[in-house]
């Protein structure tokens, strides 16, 4: 008898067929329900249209989803038997339906997520109609192997998509909930005693049922409730799946494809090829590098000395705690493995290795750059594949070391003379200083542990130094009276870092711009000074360098940056703002609510969706920066009788990838920037760029020197005698054009026509022009503001 499917009160219980039905009516031909229920969807997708601001991305899922479940149901149909759908399995038609809503829902990225009540609705209807089509097929006599099954994956799907969204709210960790029981099928692919029968469990059936309410209700509780909840439902449920799979593990003759031969009934290549890949994921998980530059033969060429131990360990222990040992150590293999991952990527991004309290945060910019770049779709996907392969990368490592494990006792005597030989050989050759005695997991471990309590404790230090701020209580009148009158432009360029202006690669492009510039501000009356400034961060989190420079604090992660913003130290914008300017903030990239904007002290923020802009995005950036700087003249400087302005410009075309890069266009074209509308066709494409580095390095000084541009003629067109403008890098690019080991440097320049503005930062020692040379002066970002504020006449 062939293995029988797991039912969704239990994923793991086999289902029997049901008796034949008592009802002589025959059952609808598949293709009427199934049209209906297209019909009902498409319905269904207009009202959530109506009411709740339904896209087209929602559409476009829900109708996926519904193409796809009529293609498997008519594959499914046939090889069960069915000729037709009947009374129980029409109820289910109808949930999928509802299921097809959440999926609509859930898959918008662009519906409002304040209100997550149609998505709750339409749930909970899918969720309580699960008892109705198992009372209808017990009643009408309809029960069927085929009917549980197309049950179970309604309901399992429904809980996968519903994990994905609480997922979203909670962490990436929840999407476990909706995946466990397809791992689960997959194992038991591989390992076919998992598919054996199993005693109908009460707890198991409970347990199973409570996960789609509990993600339910998740949505509408408050986030430490919510995490509560959802916590315990996933250790309900690995516990319910870790019960059954030591029940089926315990009685494993039982599975009908099981033969009674050793090793679980596998082939002799069969077991061959799985075991070589246990081999491989755990020499990986021990001796991997957690930078790509060290994927090299030699670094597993080595002895891991955490192997020996673990092999020790497994040989002595008794066989219960042998097991529990050897999924431990699975586990934390696993959770290793995708640690050296993110370090891998936080390496070629950010220059640093991933810090596992705080740099969780990057994971939606990451999302958000993604789905800039490759479409929701593309980023969804990207998500979903992630959030899957962490999860097999921890099961699978756990079943490695079963496998290895089970492989050692089973040759006991081989396997410990084995380990006795190579442990002689690794202290031997650790005593010589050699490399091949490895002990690199435990170093990275100890490196973890330790950033860890780094960062535990970071807050407390951090809070301190908010606490301490001379300007804390400065009145207006005392703060920057050498600069009344002018409008003052701090200007951010992303990515513009000491690379830029030195790279033999990059600089010639970008230091004829800077010279160029610094005749023609010179022709039109400007002076500029200019050195180097060290930035917070690297390749990535501008945010961060902006709260440096603004508030004279080190700002080097999220944490750091949560508890800045929700304060209320004195940022040079409040500062300006205390002493009566107009203060502005311009940041079209931005396109969700920015909270932050009132810490900073604007009285007016300009993000995307009120620039004005009405012209296509340029890859990440959504506005090309001559289009920012053109909406900051017409909104705020062009006016007559108005107060002075102080502005902070984030100007993102120099963001990467550094594709479909804009051009210089007359000032007086721009309008409301569908001028623009041509030129990301124009423009280079991304596969195109990053085909080769010397490509990207050529695209980021491109994407530079157009920013550059584009302030130098800004000044040249508009700047005035009140004019002060000062601009600097972000943050260094990333390693593809920084390349490995490079600095934090980021260059700064002020630009005024005022002799007495440039007189008054004489002392900073800054070099004449745009362009400093390699020994500019060099200053700490956080040391910006209290010069500045000092220099222009503040007293604390």
């Amino acid at each position: 008898m062939a293995p029988t499917a797991p039912t969704l009160d239990n994923p793991r219980t086999p289902v029997t067929p049901g008796p034949a039905p008592r009802s002589g009516r025959r059952p609808l031909p598949p293709s009427v329900p199934l049209t209906i229920a297209m019909v009902a969807l498409v319905a269904l997708l207009a009202v959530l249209t109506g009411t709740a601001g339904l896209k087209p991305p929602g559409w476009l899922a829900a109708i996926a989803f519904a193409v796809a479940g009529w293609a498997v149901l008519a594959e499914a149909l046939p090889r069960y038997g069915v000729r037709g759908l009947g009374p129980a399995d029409l109820v289910t038609l109808t949930r999928s339906v509802l299921a097809g809503g959440v999926v609509a829902l859930i898959a918008d990225t662009s519906h409002p997520r304040g209100s997550v009540w149609p998505l709750v609705v339409i749930a909970t209807l899918a969720l309580a109609m699960d008892a109705v089509d198992g009372q209808v097929a017990r009643r009408t006599g309809t029960a069927s192997e085929f009917g549980a099954r197309f049950d179970m994956e309604v309901d399992a799907f429904l809980i996968l998509v519903l994990s994905a969204f609480v997922a979203t709210q909670l962490g990436w960790w929840v999407l476990a909930i909706g995946a466990m029981r397809y791992l689960f099928v997959a194992a038991a692919r591989l390992w076919p005693w998992l598919s054996a029968p199993l005693p109908v469990r009460m707890s198991s059936k409970a347990v199973a049922a409570a996960q789609g309410i509990v993600l339910t209700v998740a949505t509408v509780l408050p986030h430490t409730a919510a995490l509560v909840l959802v916590a315990v439902a996933l250790a309900a449920l690995t516990w319910s799946f870790g019960h059954d799979i030591r029940w089926l593990y315990r009685h494993r003759d039982l599975a009908p494809a099981a033969a009674p031969a050793k090793d679980g009934g596998e082939s002799p290549r069969r077991r061959r090829v799985l075991t070589t890949i246990a081999c491989l994921l755990v020499l990986f998980a021990l001796l991997g590098p957690n930078e790509l530059d060290g994927l090299t033969p030699a670094t597993f060429a080595r002895i891991p000395v955490e192997g020996l131990l673990v092999a020790a360990l497994v040989l002595v222990l008794p066989s219960r705690s042998r097991r529990v040992a050897a999924v431990l150590a699975g586990t934390g293999l696993g959770i290793l493995t995708i640690l050296k991952l993110f370090d891998m990527g936080f390496h070629e991004t950010l220059a640093r290795p991933f810090h596992p309290v705080y740099d969780w945060t990057f994971l939606r910019p990451a999302v958000d750059f993604l789905n800039d770049s490759v479409g929701w779709f593309g980023a969804a996907g990207a998500v979903v594949v992630a959030g899957l392969l962490a999860a097999g990368l921890i099961v699978g490592m756990i079943l490695s070391v079963l496998r290895l494990t089970r492989l050692a006792v089973g040759r006991r005597s081989s396997a410990t003379r084995w380990l006795a030989a190579l442990g002689v050989v690794w202290v031997s050759l650790a005593v010589l200083g050699q490399p091949v005695a490895a002990n690199s997991t435990a170093n990275e471990v100890f490196d973890d542990l330790r950033q860890v309590r780094a960062d535990l404790l970071d807050p407390g230090v951090f809070e301190e130094q908010v606490a301490n701020d001379p300007y804390r209580y400065t009145a207006g009148d005392r703060l920057l009276p050498a600069l009344r009158g002018k409008d003052v432009l701090l200007t951010f360029v992303e990515s513009y870092g000491r690379v830029a202006v030195e790279d033999p690669a990059v600089a010639p492009g970008v230091d004829a711009v800077l010279d160029r510039g610094t005749d023609q501000l010179r022709a039109a009356g400007f002076e500029a000074r200019s050195a180097f400034l060290t930035s917070s961060t690297f390749g990535g989190g501008s945010w961060l360098a902006h709260a440096s420079m603004q508030s004279g604090l080190w700002v080097n992660s999220q944490p750091r940056y949560d508890k800045l913003t929700s304060g209320d130290r004195l940022t040079l914008t409040g500062a300006f703002k205390r002493a009566g300017w107009r203060t502005v903030g311009v940041s079209p990239s931005i396109v969700q609510d920015w909270p932050e904007a009132k810490f900073f002290g604007y009285d007016k923020a300009y993000v995307e969706n009120n620039v004005g802009y009405q012209g296509p995005n340029f890859s990440y950036a959504k506005v090309p920066d001559q289009y920012s700087m053109a909406a900051l003249q017409r909104n705020e400087l062009a006016p007559k009788d108005r107060a002075p302005v102080m502005a902070e410009i984030d100007l993102v075309s120099s963001h990467i990838p550094w594709t479909h890069l804009p051009h210089m266009i007359d000032w007086d074209d721009i309008g409301d920037g569908s001028v623009f509308d041509s030129m990301p066709a124009q423009g280079k494409g991304q596969a195109e760029v990053w085909s080769d580095t010397g490509k990207v390095r050529e695209a980021f000084g491109q994407s530079i020197q157009y920013s550059l541009n584009t302030l130098i003629s800004f000044l040249t067109t508009y700047g005035t005698d009140d004019t002060v403008l000062v601009f600097l890098g972000d943050h260094q690019p990333s390693p593809v054009v920084s390349g490995d080991g490079a600095s934090h440097d980021v260059p700064i320049t002020i630009v005024a026509k005022d002799p007495a503005v440039l007189d008054a930062v004489a002392g900073w020692g800054w070099q004449p022009g745009l362009n400093p040379s390699p020994d500019a002066p060099l200053w700490r970002m956080d040391q910006f503001r209290d010069r500045f504020l000092t220099t222009f006449g503040s007293r604390p």
